[in-house]
């Protein structure tokens, strides 16, 4: 029988496919052991609930005997997990109210679950329902960036259970052009797995420092913050993809969603800065405060895109005036501004996150 060599063409790009297919199974198996070691470093630190579709993992802190607060719920924002909000809350508000720290669907150690949880109303739904498992009736729940269109959207959808809302440069409204690049990537079918199982853990560990750095500034940012937090954990392919399809998804939701905003009439304390190069607050904070009725709009000069950290005092006198306490938080804005500048670092090159008004 006559044999017929293969075309040098063909060869060439069969042995480029196998060589492909070869580098791509070993980064593969990389970011498998790194992922690893990353949860071996920041394992669980809340319990998994059951609550229906998937397992959430939260944070619960009981309350103390002479507790003066309601129940407080925390929402972290995009790449974050629990240990974010926890980091900076815990310490002060245990023992004055019952607090449960949540790990967004898809984040840290909670489980995905179904499609509708790459939506913030899908995932207020389930915090909702944790909230039911874990038997609190009603809270005053946080929001931290994109938790604040989570924190919006139950205000909205559960306002039996909404005591309160404080929004923490919280991006919640439609802007101006779109997202970094590489969470459209992310959240593409095929290529998005790919780049999330290959490249983008190691692209992010190498930026990790300099991009946390990014988030605080123009405050400076706790030099214990990267271990506290463990940041790394979106990192993993399936959070990151997680991560990436909530991101790419928010303009379409909140340019839906953000008219119904109006019908929150919850006690509502929204805390942004001037200098929040993440999320614009022109935008999104000034919105909130037009479009919630008799909301309390904290603007601060000299504040970065972390409130919950460069502004924690603040944050906790929001809280307790949500509850019914007299605090005049412009006079504490007012105060804190001189100790924000005698702060104040040089930002990065380039500054990661939402961009949301870039």
């Amino acid at each position: 029988m006559a044999s017929f060599p293969l075309n040098p063409s063909r060869t060439m790009l069969l042995t480029a496919l196998a060589s492909l297919t070869v580098l791509t199974a070993a980064a593969a198996g990389v970011t498998a052991l790194r992922a690893r070691a990353i949860e071996a470093d920041a394992p669980r630190i809340g319990t998994l609930t059951d609550i229906g579709g998937l397992a959430m993992h939260a944070l619960h802190v009981p309350p103390g005997a002479d507790a003066d607060l309601p129940p407080i719920v925390f929402i972290h924002g995009a790449s974050g997990n629990l240990r974010d909000q926890a980091a900076a809350f815990r310490d002060p508000l245990t023992g004055r109210a019952e607090l449960l720290f949540v790990d967004r669907p898809g984040h840290g150690y909670s489980e995905r679950g179904g499609p509708q949880n790459a939506f913030p109303d899908g995932q207020a739904h389930a915090i909702a329902r944790l909230m039911e498992k874990r038997g609190i009736d009603r809270a005053i729940i946080v929001g931290h960036s994109f938790g604040g269109a989570i924190a919006a959207s139950f205000g909205v959808l559960y306002p039996e259970k909404t005591a309160g809302l404080l929004f923490l440069a919280a991006a919640t409204h439609p802007w101006p052009g779109g997202v970094d690049w590489y969470y459209n990537l992310a959240s593409t079918p095929v290529l998005g797995p790919l780049f999330c199982h290959t490249v983008a853990l190691h692209a992010g560990m190498a930026r990790l420092d300099a991009a946390t750095r990014g988030v605080f500034a123009p405050n400076p940012r706790p030099e214990t913050y990267v271990g506290d937090t463990a940041p790394a954990l979106v990192l993993r392919p399936a959070a990151f993809c997680a991560n990436a399809t909530d991101v790419a998804n928010l303009h379409g939701y909140v340019s839906g969603f953000a008219e119904r905003y109006r019908e929150i009439k919850a006690p509502t304390v929204i805390v942004t800065g001037d200098s929040d190069d993440i999320v614009l607050e022109e935008i999104h904070s000034r919105g909130l405060a037009r479009d919630i009725e008799g909301s309390e709009l904290v603007w601060v000069e000299g504040l970065g895109h972390k409130p919950d950290y460069a502004a924690r005092d603040l944050a906790i006198a929001a809280i307790e005036k949500i509850a019914g306490r007299p605090r005049d938080l412009q006079a504490m804005a007012r105060e804190l501004e001189p100790k924000l500048a005698a702060t104040r670092v040089a930002p990065p090159p380039s500054r990661p996150g939402l961009q949301a008004g870039q």
